[in-house]
């Protein structure tokens, strides 16, 4: 009796038949040679490689037989895999670069066409891919003679940082093509942060353990847990009133797990706050208008008090500000190239020293990184996903979708806000860097999402 395989990439499919005698030998041999290796070494390490190698081969299986399961695998690389690997590169990184050039070698050699889809955020995307590849090559001129560079492997992980993930948002936005997969995603990404709030209210830190430092200890997973459960829960009316219940529970939790529990912390409660505000703004809109006196009162309030109790870190982040700025005049279109000003910052005074240091924000950075273009391309991909997300709040019918509209334009206030505190949406390779790469994909794989409800709306109206 023969066994019989189904061999499919993307369009390619083959049928293989294997004698049942074979298949059996196949069998032996691989498990007599894994075997061999792991007790030839004996080592924890030979074990580990051999049983990330078999999960890889069968990951990559499953990637060239539907792609869209890549996210699902992303997501939770992302939340549990521990590896980490030279310059910080984790399972995220490897995920992301796999789904990506699977995706380009099925437009180059299986289709042979180059095709994507027609919205607004695509070309400003598009275009500040093109700037990262010149900054990159910029980087490489040495723009300060007394000065060093950073290190090649290190500009191409800041490199791939930004690259990778504005890909991101292209082949969401072109692979997803059936709600029911962004909605499996939304749900297991909501499901999963609330086992950790829940977790972390509880006090049981054998959690810890499982979930990655660098996706909970970055200011995107406490954005979006408050956006996207908030936004389902306020505007979806599909679901059920203990659906929603469940789900304004995990805010506010989550929201006091922010800000009792970790009230030092602003990149974890300040983008999660301004992001309830917007889409309680959004919902009760004439209590909105009749408290804003009183809100702005407020803000303003505790934004100079934040100021003047944090007077001395307040000013040495503007004093770095202005260095960084100031080395990034000698080429302000394309900036230093990735990593490079780090080492560049040496050269100038900061308050009696002379070390290297990073700007601690996103607008800094992109201008020192990759200049006035790269800003203003990623200041224009804000723009159009914000008008996009908006439009669609207010013509979408179904719940889902709605929700996830109004989800995306307010967690694009939060993302606005991180980007002042911290890099936290595009890393800076010698501060978050590739691990936090883990949790700084989610708005790029959220973005993407927005444009696949776009044209999943187009398609179904035409």
């Amino acid at each position: 009796m023969d066994i019989d395989f189904d061999l499919k990439f993307f369009t390619f499919k083959r049928r293989v038949s294997l004698s049942k005698k074979t298949f059996q030998y196949i069998v032996a041999i691989l498990a007599i040679l894994l075997a061999t290796i792991a007790s030839y070494w004996g080592s924890e390490k030979v074990l580990m490689l051999i049983l990330a190698a078999f999960g890889g081969s069968l990951a990559l299986l499953i990637l060239m037989r539907q792609l869209a399961i890549g996210y699902i695998l992303l997501l939770l690389g992302s939340i549990f895999v521990p590896f980490s690997g030279p310059g910080g590169i984790n399972a995220s990184m490897l995920i992301l670069i796999v789904m990506v050039l699977l995706w380009v070698m099925d437009m180059f050699v299986v289709k042979r066409q180059f095709q994507f889809v027609r919205s607004g955020p695509i070309r400003p995307t598009f275009y500040f891919m093109v700037v990262c590849v010149a900054a990159l090559l910029m980087g490489q001129v040495l723009w300060y003679v007394v000065a060093i560079q950073a290190p090649l492997d290190t500009q191409l992980g800041g490199f791939a940082i930004y690259f990778f993930s504005l890909a991101t948002l292209v082949m969401t936005a072109n692979i997803i093509k059936d709600v029911r997969w962004l909605k499996a995603f939304v749900w297991l990404f909501i499901g999963s942060g609330a086992i950790y709030m829940f977790a972390r209210v509880l006090n049981l830190s054998v959690f810890d353990d499982y979930y990655a430092l660098g996706y909970t200890a970055n200011s995107m997973l406490w954005t979006w847990l408050a956006a996207l459960p908030f936004g389902q829960a306020l505007f979806n009316h599909d679901l059920s009133k203990s659906k929603k219940a469940i789900l304004w529970l995990i805010v506010i939790v989550t929201m006091y797990v922010a800000i009792v529990q970790g009230q030092d912390w602003k990149s974890g409660w300040v983008p999660s706050l301004i992001v309830i505000g917007v889409l309680l703004a959004l919902r009760y809109k004439r209590a909105a208008i009749a408290s804003t006196p009183f809100v702005l009162t407020a803000f303003i309030y505790l934004l100079l008090r934040q100021i003047t109790a944090e007077e001395w870190s307040w000013g040495t982040r503007l004093d770095a500000w202005r260095i960084v700025l100031e080395a990034s005049r000698v080429n302000p279109l394309l900036g230093l190239g990735f990593a490079n000003y780090y080492w560049y910052v040496s050269l100038f005074n900061i308050r009696g020293y002379y070390v290297a240091f990073n700007s601690h924000s996103q607008y800094v950075d992109l201008i020192a990184q990759t200049g006035i273009l790269g800003l203003i391309c990623f200041i224009w991909i804000l723009f159009e996903i914000g008008r996009l997300s908006w439009s669609l709040s207010q013509r979408l019918t179904d719940g889902f979708a709605r929700g996830y509209a109004y989800g995306v334009f307010a967690g694009l206030a939060g993302v606005v806000t991180a980007a002042f505190l911290v890099d936290w949406v595009l890393p800076f390779a010698y501060n978050i860097g590739l691990t936090g790469f883990r949790a700084s994909i989610l708005p790029w794989v959220f973005f993407g999402g927005v444009v696949s409800i776009q044209q999943i709306y187009l398609r179904e109206k035409s």
